[in-house]
């Protein structure tokens, strides 16, 4: 993926692109004739070797992957996210329609979240029919995205500082939530970003551009920045490749919400507009949307959190605009998910941040004020600094606790003696603690989304955190299914299982009508 970048097609005019300039608070070069600009501690390296950079990948993605494998393995998925994947994945892998039954029987998906790049896990799927190949996709997409920008600083700032950056994004908090949120189709857009944002600081604009517009197909509203990234290349001097891609940006992103997404829903819309004109049941206008951005110590807390991992140096680079359209629905959604820092919603935004510090702290080294270019010189360990000692109360510090490895604890037995008593290739109703241990060889329904369906199987987790606690299962599933009969089947732990006694009805709605 780095050779795209590797062009010299895009040289530009010395001194003509803002991106490039040292700014206004550059001090005038001051050296002696025939001194050479790159010597120094901290001179940009001409030739960055990329070994060290693969190593520290490879640990990063050792890292996330065996993270997301315990989690998965202690039947710990905080979503049903990850079973939703692995119908997708699975479908592509079967060369069919992207149909998620965990949405709704015969739900096609692409309705729901407009994300046709996950198709591309097909092939490791045919390898690895399974949701951990899904989690170490994930996990080996974050950390070449961690090559990406670590090595990219050291190309620009020189010294240690890529490494430093390769640690401080690598343990950023944005993504190690990500990590713990399981699988989320974002995992493209991170090494995306950072080839948009190296080719950009490298004046490989032509590159930029073409790293841009695959993010179109990772989620529905990314096409608003490759908008930005257009408007980036026409402020740095590509004025007609900067139009062409502010324009592709803004009409992917009406057409795909408008259009796409509408035209694939059976609703016929795009249903998450309603996170920002409803709160509940109540209706709320655009105006309060807009004047609500920050009516949250949440919010205000991210935003810190989020310029505050870069040592707060990213506000110096244009970079930063970058996450602008993300933050911008994020702040204007009603739903609190969206506001905070966990989940997976700020991974995407972690490459640019980090290679806007390393534009930032090129851009202040020269500065004539003395504290600004004091402070250029301590930022880059000072966010390394920031990362490591923050991680202590995040995902990954659970990689030191010897709990975190024991699968053979009484509830993931009971879990796995529930898995045995389901029948590959059956029709299966449950909620999120086995689904994503279902997906691969069973169709899988959420509990009480499938009516109608009859599914061969009701399992679920009596401890899952339902509203009100079920006292006889059998008799819930029933409620759930009129239209058939069921038995217990198998009872272990907080986990039971239960077996439709009546015939499959004739008509199954998904599949018939599918």
């Amino acid at each position: 993926m780095l050779e795209l970048n590797k062009s010299g097609t895009d040289r530009s005019e010395p001194g003509r692109l803002p991106a490039q300039d040292p700014g206004p608070d550059a001090a005038p070069d001051t050296r002696p004739a025939g001194a050479s600009p790159s010597t120094g501690p901290d001179a940009p390296a001409g030739r960055v070797p990329l070994r060290p950079y693969l190593v520290a990948g490879a640990i990063l993605c050792a890292l996330y992957f065996l993270y997301s494998y315990f989690q998965f393995a202690r039947f710990g998925s905080p979503s049903w996210d990850l079973g939703i994947f692995e119908q997708e994945v699975r479908a592509y892998a079967g060369f069919d329609a992207p149909v998620v039954d965990i949405k709704g029987p015969g739900y096609l998906i692409l309705g729901d979240h407009f994300s046709p790049i996950v198709a591309l896990l097909a092939p490791l799927y045919w390898i690895w029919p399974s949701a951990e190949s899904l989690l170490f996709a994930q996990a080996a997409l974050f950390a070449l995205g961690a090559v990406i920008v670590g090595r990219t600083t050291q190309q620009i700032l020189g010294g240690r500082s890529g490494l430093c950056v390769t640690v401080a994004y690598g343990l950023s908090w944005g993504i190690q939530e990500a990590v713990k949120a399981d699988f989320h189709e974002i995992a493209f857009a991170v090494p995306l970003l950072a080839l948009v944002c190296r080719a950009l600081l490298l004046k490989r604009y032509t590159a930029a551009l073409l790293w841009s517009l695959p993010l179109v197909l990772v989620k529905e509203d990314l096409g608003a920045t490759v908008a930005v990234v257009g408007f980036l290349l026409f402020v740095y001097g590509r004025r007609l490749q900067g139009a062409l891609l502010a324009a592709f940006g803004v009409a992917a992103f009406v057409v795909t919400l408008v259009v796409l997404i509408p035209a694939a829903s059976s609703a016929g819309r795009y249903d998450y507009w309603t996170k920002i004109d409803k709160n509940g049941e109540q209706d709320v206008s655009m105006l309060d949307s807009f004047l609500g951005v920050l009516n949250s110590s949440v919010k205000i807390e991210m935003l810190v959190f989020l310029i505050g991992i870069t040592a707060f140096m990213a506000l110096r680079s244009p970079l930063t605009l970058l996450i602008v359209p993300t933050l911008g629905w994020r702040l204007l959604s009603q739903d609190s998910n969206h506001w905070g820092m966990v989940w997976h919603y700020s991974a995407i935004l972690m490459p640019v941040l980090f290679l806007a510090l390393a534009d930032g702290v090129r851009r202040s080294r020269g500065s004539h004020r003395p504290w600004l270019a004091s402070y250029a010189r301590v930022a880059v360990p000072v966010a390394a600094a920031i990362a490591v000692a923050m991680t202590q109360h995040l995902p990954l510090r659970d990689l030191l606790r010897p709990e975190t490895y024991r699968t053979d604890d009484v509830r993931s037995q009971a879990a796995r003696a529930a898995l045995d008593a389901i029948p590959a290739g059956s029709r299966v109703e449950t909620d999120i603690t086995l689904m994503a241990h279902l997906t691969s060889d069973r169709t899988v329904y959420w509990v009480g989304g499938a009516p109608g369906t009859a599914p061969d199987i009701v399992a679920i987790n009596l401890d899952f955190g339902w509203s009100r606690p079920i006292q006889d299962p059998v008799a819930y599933a029933e409620q759930l299914h009129p239209e058939a009969r069921y038995r217990l089947k198998h009872r272990g732990g907080s986990f039971v299982v239960m077996e439709r006694t009546t015939p499959e009805p004739d008509r199954i709605p998904g599949v018939q009508d599918g």
